[in-house]
């Protein structure tokens, strides 16, 4: 089972806090997400509760100073390859006011992320069925872009380089001793954050960065 006192203690240890009714949901989100997963293969299978809500749960809410502090009072995220919502779904419940898109090509997985959005009542989450491709622009402009492993900066950076406007901060998620590199004369970091996982100790960098404006 999925417990609320090591997510309460692991937000405690990283110093965030989050309204009673976004824990709520956070801990149906994690009992869903372990149905749904004895039948498809949204995450390692042999992954044990407790490291789920550190490694998933945990990691993704890491994002949040970062996203308060870049934003304004209408902010909205592109959350590219979300896979089994981290760390787009898991922001949205924790914080209704931000207007999450998550974009993700598998039938099986837009399913999954469908019905936790229904289940938990998350009217600001919006599933794309669909793969951002290399140089495909987006009708709507994100206050922030994100993706939790889909592929290293050098690689994502350019992927939705057309999808991010002058003002959108894109936040890489990596782990501290991660090779940073991305054009420096294209990308300006805007703000970083690093942190190890409350429980585990595993160390994570969070890098928020800005297309150059010429």
């Amino acid at each position: 089972m999925c417990e609320r006192s090591q997510l309460l203690t692991g937000l405690d240890r990283l110093g965030l806090s989050i309204p009673s009714v976004s824990v709520d949901k956070i801990m149906l989100y994690c009992q869903e997400l372990q149905k749904w997963n004895r039948k498809i293969n949204l995450i390692a299978r042999e992954t044990a509760a407790a490291e789920m809500v550190e490694k998933h749960f945990l990691d993704s809410l890491a994002l949040l100073p970062l996203l308060h502090k870049n934003s304004g009072l209408d902010a909205s995220l592109l959350d590219v390859g979300s896979g089994a919502g981290f760390p787009g779904l898991v922001l949205a419940a924790a914080w209704p006011e931000l207007r999450v898109t998550l974009m993700e090509p598998r039938q099986k997985r837009t399913a999954f992320l469908r019905h936790v959005a229904r289940t938990l009542g998350l009217s600001n989450v919006k599933v794309r069925e669909e793969r951002l491709e290399p140089g495909q622009p987006l009708p709507e402009q994100f206050t922030f872009i994100t993706s939790r492993a889909v592929a290293a900066p050098e690689i994502f950076l350019p992927l939705i380089q057309a999808a991010a406007g002058p003002e959108t901060v894109v936040i890489l998620m990596l782990a501290a001793e991660e090779r940073q590199s991305w054009d420096a004369e294209l990308w300006q970091t805007v703000g970083q954050l690093k942190f190890v996982l409350p429980f585990s100790g595993d160390p994570r960098l969070l890098i928020a960065v800005r297309r150059h404006v010429s």
